[in-house]
């Protein structure tokens, strides 16, 4: 699927992801109520992907952190609650899925590709390549605004990656699957 272009040429293309909703019965929020509440404030052309919290739109606000900001609120107005939300162009996530940070990566049913989306340029001295003392989890590269990460389902399972990265980068991240990163892209 294209970009769905707004009436507006004025409006640019977003994608936001929200950390931490519907996992578990906990923080709630349908998609379809989330696309009126977005709707509502003045974005258009907004398509849900999954039910994890991955929304693509177009606004003619141009700031990043104006965006966040407005979703935010209206999410904790909306359902009552505080969702933690990374903003980036549709550009930077094309280009970002055009980089093919996993080339040469053998996929099997055991592994598994992530993006974890910061929201800021991390403090810490971490330094990619890194893998874990138990060799499930990698992280193979690192950049101001993602790290790209393969985690071996045979043995373990994503919550100690997920709290390496909390601990490491702190909560204001949030993961998603390489494949549901690549359906984001296509909707640009």
């Amino acid at each position: 699927m294209g970009k769905q272009n707004s009436s507006n040429d004025n409006h640019e293309r977003y994608a936001a992801f929200l950390r931490g909703i519907n996992i578990g019965g906990h923080k709630k929020v349908p998609m379809a109520d989330l696309k009126k509440m977005l709707e509502k404030i003045g974005f258009t052309n907004v398509q849900t992907v999954l039910a994890s919290g991955n929304v693509v739109f177009d606004s003619a606000e141009k700031n990043l952190a104006a965006i966040k900001e407005t979703i935010e609120k209206k999410i904790n107005e909306a359902f009552g609650f505080q969702v933690k939300t990374i903003v980036h162009s549709m550009n930077e996530i094309k280009s970002l899925v055009s980089s093919d940070p996993f080339k040469g990566i053998e996929v099997t049913k055991e592994t598994r590709l992530y993006v974890t989306f910061l929201s800021h340029k991390p403090k810490s001295t971490f330094k990619a390549p890194y893998q874990s003392p138990d060799k499930l989890f990698q992280i193979l590269k690192a950049t101001d605004y993602a790290l790209f990460g393969v985690l071996s389902v045979k043995d373990a399972h994503s919550v100690d990656a997920m709290n390496f990265i909390d601990k490491e980068f702190g909560k204001e991240v949030t993961t998603r699957n390489w494949n549901t990163i690549v359906k984001v892209a296509s909707l640009g």
